[in-house]
């Protein structure tokens, strides 16, 4: 029913919304006389919050139509190059001859879009060949597709890898840590051709049992039967995903929100000063972060409860007892090739400090020459993979550990 709700409200709330933006643009109309009065000001600014806050936002485009190589720009097109159910494999495709690393990029399957790292593609996107795993929203997966849950995000990392070859660099953002350690862990075992020469942990919540934040307490103080019993929910009928067993993204986003609400409330504020004022700069900054930020997507009931018993109920990978297909063991220790880097936010709210860096206790057979950790001061978890001082001190840092061992040896 809690689906059906949302949809019923962002029904009602349309001609509200229109009305509102209709109002607005009369209100700053120059043929309006009472445009600039500071009273006309005030309410087209109300007016027009209310239409942004209340906006439906669906997938959003990386619009990354160029980058800058030594100081020119070079177009940039973006072309998928295997597709599967619930993600593709999309190319960042560069007007150039150089040979630059290529990274798999695994986007963070956790309610946001891939779109998310729109700002740490941009910034590798010069020095590196970009590929991004982008997920796709589980409401417009048709049952017929079958199921999604975590083994079979490892199975589409390994084939994602396999797509790409040998000479691959994997980063993973948040979430996908453990499935990323988990697939190459696997691929080690069998020496698989395809073994990424690196692979680049940010804010991963691999040992969870390490400065517990609000998202790993709220897993460990409900059981499993709690978390299906409440918020997993059937895609209505008039999806293509209808009647798949989801945790509907807007469930996410309200999470997110919540923890930080007093920022939320402060940043709206500053919107409402942005516009009154006519700062039309800083009020399509904040535009642009919350179209982003509001535009989620449904996760696979399976996926969504396997990864919290596994990653936050249990911490398996980090007790060296997470097993694949039911049976498998995942041994960690099997890695012995693949570089391993983990980067660590100071201020990171959802993966704590020290739950990432814990990647290193379990790749116990890694040499220490193929191992390095950055922990950024002053970042949350936001700030890991994207802002002003990822692109200044920890995006050269990933760029360097890169091409370290962009070479076999």
């Amino acid at each position: 029913m809690l689906y059906q709700f949302n949809e019923l409200q962002k029904l009602i709330l349309s001609p509200i919304r229109i009305a509102a933006q209709f109002q607005s643009q009369a209100l700053r109309s120059p043929f309006n006389p009472l445009s600039e009065t500071p009273q006309a000001r005030t309410l087209a600014a109300a007016y027009e919050l209310f239409a942004e806050t209340t906006q439906y936002h669906g997938k959003p485009d990386f619009g990354l139509h160029e980058t800058l190589i030594d100081g020119k720009a070079v177009p940039v097109a973006e072309k998928i190059v295997h597709r599967l159910p619930f993600g593709q494999l999309k190319h960042f495709e560069r007007e150039t001859d150089r040979q630059d690393p290529k990274i798999l990029m695994v986007a963070p399957m956790s309610g946001h879009f891939a779109t998310l790292l729109r700002g740490t593609v941009e910034a590798l996107l010069p020095d590196h060949d970009i590929y991004i795993t982008d997920w796709r929203d589980a409401s417009a997966v048709p049952l017929y597709e079958g199921g999604f849950d975590l083994d079979d995000y490892i199975d589409y990392l390994q084939e994602f890898m396999a797509v790409l070859g040998p000479d691959t660099h994997v980063m993973a953002v948040c979430q996908p840590g453990v499935p990323v350690l988990a697939a190459i862990a696997l691929m080690s075992e069998t020496d698989d051709p395809n073994l990424p020469r690196s692979m680049t942990l940010m804010g991963s919540p691999i040992d969870t049992r390490r400065h517990p934040t609000v998202p790993c307490k709220l897993a460990t103080d409900h059981s499993l039967e709690w978390f299906e019993r409440t918020v997993i929910h059937h895609v209505p009928v008039g999806y293509p995903g209808a009647l798949r067993r989801v945790y509907p993204g807007f469930l996410q986003l309200g999470g997110f929100v919540s923890m930080n609400l007093d920022r939320h409330m402060e940043a709206h504020l500053r919107q409402f000063e942005h516009l009154v004022e006519g700062d039309g700069d800083n009020a399509e900054k904040h535009r642009s972060f919350y179209a982003e930020y509001n535009a989620v997507m449904d996760l696979s009931a399976e996926y969504y409860l396997q990864t919290i018993e596994t990653v936050f109920q249990k911490q398996l990978l980090a007790k060296g007892e997470m097993r694949y297909r039911g049976d498998h063991l995942v041994d960690t220790a099997a890695i012995t090739k693949t570089a391993l880097m983990t980067v660590e936010g100071e201020l990171d709210d959802i993966s704590g400090v020290g739950q990432t860096v814990a990647a290193h206790d379990i790749c116990v057979n890694l040499p220490k020459s193929r191992r390095e950790h950055y922990e950024q001061k002053g970042v949350g978890h936001y700030g890991v993979f994207n802002g002003s001082k990822f692109n200044k001190y920890i995006a050269p840092r990933i760029g360097k550990f890169i091409r370290k061992h962009d070479t076999v040896n």
